[in-house]
């Protein structure tokens, strides 16, 4: 017999309105899991209500509607951060990039939907969290905003989860978050399949133990002595040359530290250091004086090797006796922010926000430079939110990077959950990759990570301006996902074509069937009894009456 509560919520979900409302909020909640709320424990309960949700629509339709809402509540929650910069416009890209969940939506409703068996379990565990990558990689495309929220970035802290992204990336972090939520979905919903998803959990802590002892872990080789520079937020008139000034007295504290690296935040440097040689011998100074190349970043009109003219952000190694030639060009800009897709047509964009301008020019490769030295230390360089991208971190450690270094400056979100989500991601690469990496920004938050994702000495927040020196444990080896790649993603692939197969085939043996995978088909007899009957067809609701 239904409660009061119970009928009261269904009357609720019935509406067409205040569904779509539950979907948002629900699609919403993992947000929590990332910083700054950092509830990292929530991720693995937060999809279950967007799972019940959909479990209940009756009809595909409805359940690709509350998954697009709920992939719209997810790209809001996630990005809302970016409301100061795009305005509405940042609605309007949730509800495009959140129709990515709509295919989704009709996957969960197909095997959770119904009286689930052992089998259907097993395939609800497996296979829902298959599609949920597919939806992180489809929207890792730079052009649709990049891998920024993956769901197994929430679990930065976690040290079993980095264990498992050095061997499938943060793809493997995801799946497990997804396994588990759709695991526990089950123990609410299928008394008669709560032994299966039981089982299901078991498996998935093994595996994880298993990795946690088995998978092969860099060595630790030494320690690299290496400073941040952070200048902090200076703003209005002159703030170009008033940051160059900050920086500069903030390197000369560092005389004396017996250092190997400086490393300053992204657009630190207004001015092309090549036209403007007066700029490049005050930073070639302060090398000498700390007995150490400084790592600047370029945010200017220059020209590249290609004879190309334009603005370039660009990491730029500066020796004792000038720049070293060494230079990398951001790769990945910021749709929007460094440059407007399709401008001819989203031009007016930048009325409504503070969208760029002016397109910046991309790099055509990544780099590594050589410091000097007898032991010649190697350094992978990264712009910005080139760190959310785990193929570029494994690209520049397979070319022989030894320290990974993302330059940075989330200044226009100061006050947001910005500069701690994109600090956190350099856990994950350092993890994945098996080599250090250092976060430094101008504004905070920049922090630092040993090689296997363990943070090394304090961040340096968003409301200091000093320089910070880090021992940064160095590190040799390689981890499984730096010789693997991506392979959770093909894996993933692989388990959704198997099972569209699957189901074509039995929907050609059994056209008129329509019973999730696993599932029995129940009729219920007057008297409340249950017998086993005959599989209801399409034209029927989980209910047995007409749609």
């Amino acid at each position: 017999m239904r409660t009061g509560a119970g009928q009261r919520c269904e009357r609720i979900l019935g509406s067409p309105l205040w569904r779509g409302v539950a979907a948002l909020l629900a699609g919403a909640l993992p947000a929590l899991a990332f910083p700054a709320p950092s509830l990292w424990w929530f991720a693995y309960v937060a999809l279950v209500p967007l799972l019940l949700l959909i479990r209940s629509a009756g009809t595909g339709r409805r359940a690709a509607l509350d998954g697009w809402l709920g992939g719209t509540g997810y790209m809001l929650a996630v990005h809302h951060w970016l409301m100061p910069s795009l305005h509405v416009f940042i609605v309007v890209l949730a509800a495009l990039l959140g129709l990515l969940w709509a295919p989704w939506g009709v996957l969960v409703s197909r095997l959770l939907g119904g009286t689930l068996s052992g089998a259907a379990v097993a395939a609800a565990v497996i296979v829902i969290p298959c599609g949920w990558l597919m939806i992180e990689f489809a929207r890792s495309w730079e052009a649709l905003g990049g891998p920024w929220g993956l769901l197994g970035a929430s679990q930065w802290q976690v040290t079993p989860a980095l264990r498992l992204a050095s061997v499938g990336g943060v793809w493997l972090v995801s799946l497990l978050v997804v396994a588990v939520n759709t695991a526990l979905t089950v123990l609410l919903v299928a008394s008669a399949a709560r032994t299966a998803a039981v089982v299901s959990l078991l498996v998935g802590a093994v595996a994880v133990g298993t990795v946690w002892m088995w998978a092969p872990q860099p060595e630790r080789s030494g320690v690299a002595r290496v400073a941040v520079v952070q200048p902090g937020v200076i703003e209005g008139s002159g703030s170009v040359q008033r940051r160059l000034a900050r920086s500069e007295e903030l390197t000369r504290s560092l005389a004396g530290r017996d250092l190997d690296l400086v490393v300053w935040g992204e657009s630190s440097v207004g001015v092309d250091p090549v036209r403007r040689p007066d700029v490049a011998a005050r930073i070639a100074a302060l090398s000498r004086l700390v007995g150490a190349d400084v790592l600047v970043n370029v945010d200017a009109r220059q020209t590249d090797a290609s004879g190309r003219t334009g603005i370039f952000k660009s990491a730029v190694l500066v020796g004792p006796q000038g720049l070293t030639g060494d230079r990398y060009d951001k790769m990945r800009l910021v749709p929007f922010g460094e440059y407007v897709p399709a401008r001819s047509a989203l031009g007016w964009a930048t009325s409504m926000g503070r969208a760029a301008g002016e397109d910046r020019l991309r790099g055509t490769r990544q780099v590594t430079m050589a410091l000097p030295g007898p032991n010649a230390l190697h350094i992978g360089p990264l712009v910005c939110f080139e760190s959310a991208f785990p193929d570029m971190s494994r690209r520049l450690t397979r070319e022989g990077a030894q320290l990974l270094v993302a330059q940075s400056s989330t200044s226009s979100f100061q006050h947001g959950w910005a500069p701690a989500q994109h600090a956190s991601l350099g856990a994950l690469r350092a993890a994945e990759n098996g080599r250090p990496m250092v976060h430094a920004t101008l504004t905070g938050v920049s922090a630092v990570y040993g090689p296997q994702g363990e943070r090394v000495g304090p961040p340096v927040g968003t409301d200091t301006s000093a320089a910070a020196v880090f021992g940064v444990p160095m590190s040799s080896g390689t981890t499984l996902y730096v010789r693997l790649g991506d392979w959770p993603l093909y894996g993933a692939l692989a388990v959704l074509a198997a099972f569209c197969a699957f189901e074509g085939v039995r929907s050609v043996r059994r056209p008129g069937a329509a019973v999730p995978v696993g599932a029995t088909a129940v009729d219920v007899p007057d008297d409340g009894a249950a017998a086993v009957g005959p599989a209801r067809t399409s034209a029927e609701s989980p209910t047995g009456s007409a749609q």
